[in-house]
């Protein structure tokens, strides 16, 4: 398994918002609980960025985590951004964020647009899964 390279605290966050990654995904990736579905959405991009599997996992609902990633098997994807679409709460203690990925891998182009669900269960949120609207080449 690889281990994750994080980028510079001062650098811009790969998941697109606009902020120091230490001041958004970063400080989620060290251990600070995301406050939201959205929150946790965007540091899982992040974490694919990096290919933190252990991040992944340990965010994923134990009910559908799968055992492993396979992160560094095969080509490598290199993300280009991320759209987050909408993030709606579903009841106290659930969520779906609509977004849309952008990314190569092996030269070509694709975008992946994915509506996740999420829980949230004693104060952490967890990525459960998600429906597939398309993932094509733009």
């Amino acid at each position: 398994m690889r281990t994750p390279t994080s980028p510079s605290a001062t650098l811009s966050c790969p998941c697109g918002s606009g902020r120091a990654y230490g001041d958004c995904c970063g400080c989620f990736h060290a251990g600070k609980v995301p406050p939201d579905a959205e929150a946790l959405m965007r540091s899982r991009y992040c974490a694919y960025v990096l290919q933190d599997e252990a991040y992944l996992l340990a965010t994923w609902h134990a009910t559908t985590r799968p055992a492993r990633l396979h992160l560094s098997d095969g080509p490598r994807t290199q993300w280009l951004g991320l759209e987050v679409r909408r993030h709606v709460a579903t009841g106290e203690d659930g969520a779906i964020v609509e977004f849309i990925a952008r990314f190569k891998i092996g030269g070509r182009a694709e975008r992946q647009h994915e509506t996740s669900r999420f829980v949230c269960q004693d104060g952490r949120w967890f990525y459960v899964d998600g429906d597939f609207s398309d993932r094509r080449s733009p």
